[in-house]
């Protein structure tokens, strides 16, 4: 069944601060109560570029979800306060497989 992605690739200003890593957890718990939502993976490396991908049923989701209150403060504060830089996209994926 197709579903979307929403690919986020982004470079903190700065590695140390505990306040990033704050409002990361309390917007994967958010994310998590939201129609449509199928799932997140996420990396950091030392250098402070990351990737998140998080899954959702729907464009519409997708929607609903930049617009939510809570994560538009997030958004805002990470384009002020905790990134140099960052990207996103949004894919439509056909299909998938693993290994099992």
């Amino acid at each position: 069944m197709p579903h979307y992605a929403v690919i986020f690739i982004s470079t903190l200003k700065e590695m140390n601060d505990t306040s990033y890593g704050v409002m990361a957890e309390k917007m994967d718990a958010l994310s998590r109560n939201q129609d449509g939502y199928m799932g997140i993976e996420s990396v950091r490396g030392t250098d402070g570029r990351g990737i998140t991908i998080s899954y959702w049923s729907s464009l519409e989701a997708i929607k609903k979800w930049k617009a939510n209150k809570e994560h538009g403060v997030a958004q805002s504060l990470g384009k002020s306060r905790w990134y140099k830089n960052y990207k996103v996209q949004v894919c439509r994926i056909e299909h998938d497989y693993d290994m099992a």
